[in-house]
């Protein structure tokens, strides 16, 4: 795997000329697993404590944990984050976890705004703290081995115009992918409903506005495709192919920003693995549920077979119509959410 995160493939070995007396070469036997590593959000084992939840994910079979940090997952104002980090990133090792790291928390920074301050913040204290806050993520996902740190821009506050709110992105986005670049870890902005980066093109907007920075890249969230892009999730994939670094995948309607178990929502999910597949991404594709915490052990549990069932379909299909795939039973009326759907 290459530091942005692209996988980039072995050069062909050089063939021995046939001769007279050389053995029929052997054919290579079919691919018998996927090139996916799916992980597992822990916003959406929020009820867990995070060595039980990163055990949980392991025992499921999960290659990894979309590790977003919070006041009760390696909290990242609390004293002695280094070592703490230290222990966590001893635990992933241990069991064989890959990791990201996501700053999605809704309330780590403070108690009464969700997801406040922002990037996009009036207030150039309350930007630096979020400032302060994306830069100890970085340290903490170079500790980690992460392959990506994750963040988003925030809304645009009232009575900020749209103009300010870009340069305000910009200005703050600089000392992180500085910091970025000197871990080596990869920053993935992600396009988030709602947000002054909403879509793929607002991304692209950020990127020439920065200069394509080498270590800036893309948090593709499948269920954002289907809930506002003008292309299909499929399409959104191959689009944002050269510059993606992590991927979260979950269910979701046209028009409705709400994060659905697999199978409650619209997407046709082989065809986008299919096309996860070809650009080549080796990163972690996280199931992204975090209003569904309450019940997050059974939907980790019901989550990965269908991932596993989507993606050998994709493997197969050999034309645009796949066959659907069966969606697990989840076999207990305690899985229903609770609370707001509003992500």
């Amino acid at each position: 795997m290459s530091p942005s995160g692209a996988w980039i493939p072995a050069p062909a070995s050089v063939g021995v000329p046939e001769t007279a007396s050389a053995p029929a070469p052997t054919p290579s036997p079919p691919p018998t697993s996927t090139p996916f590593r799916f992980g597992y959000g822990t916003n959406g084992l929020a009820d867990l404590r995070l060595d039980d939840a990163l055990a949980l994910l392991a025992d499921l079979g999960y290659d990894g944990v979309g590790l977003t940090l919070d006041h009760m997952h390696l909290d990242p104002l609390a004293p002695d984050l280094a070592a703490r980090t230290r222990r966590v990133a001893h635990r992933l090792d241990a069991l064989g976890l890959g990791v990201t790291v996501e700053t999605g928390a809704r309330y780590v920074l403070d108690p009464r705004r969700k997801h406040g301050p922002s990037l996009l913040d009036p207030d150039p204290d309350d930007r630096a703290r979020r400032v302060d806050l994306l830069v100890r993520a970085v340290e903490v996902a170079a500790e980690l081995g992460a392959h990506a740190l994750h963040c988003f821009s925030g809304i645009v506050p009232t009575g900020t115009d749209e103009d300010t709110a870009w340069k305000r992105l910009a200005e703050t986005l600089t000392p992180v992918l500085d910091a970025a670049a000197t871990a080596g870890v990869p920053l993935a902005v992600e396009p988030e409903p709602g947000h002054l980066l909403a879509t793929l093109a607002d991304f692209h907007r950020l990127r020439r506005t920065l200069g394509d920075p080498e270590f800036l890249g893309l948090t593709l969230d499948i269920g954002h495709c289907q809930c506002l892009e003008p292309l299909p999730p499929a399409d959104c994939v191959r689009e944002a192919a050269p510059w993606l670094r992590h991927v979260q995948i979950e269910d979701m309607r046209r028009g409705v920003h709400e994060h659905l178990p697999f199978g409650d929502g619209e997407i046709d999910f082989p065809p986008v693995l299919a096309a996860l597949a070809a650009t080549g991404y080796q990163g972690l594709t996280v199931v992204e549920l975090p209003r569904h915490s309450h019940a997050g052990p059974r939907f980790a549990a019901h989550s990965l077979p269908f991932l596993k069932a989507a993606a050998r379909t994709a493997a197969t299909a050999t034309g645009a119509g796949t066959a659907s795939v069966p969606v697990p039973p989840l076999g207990d009326p305690s899985a229903t959410p609770e609370g707001s759907s509003t992500p």
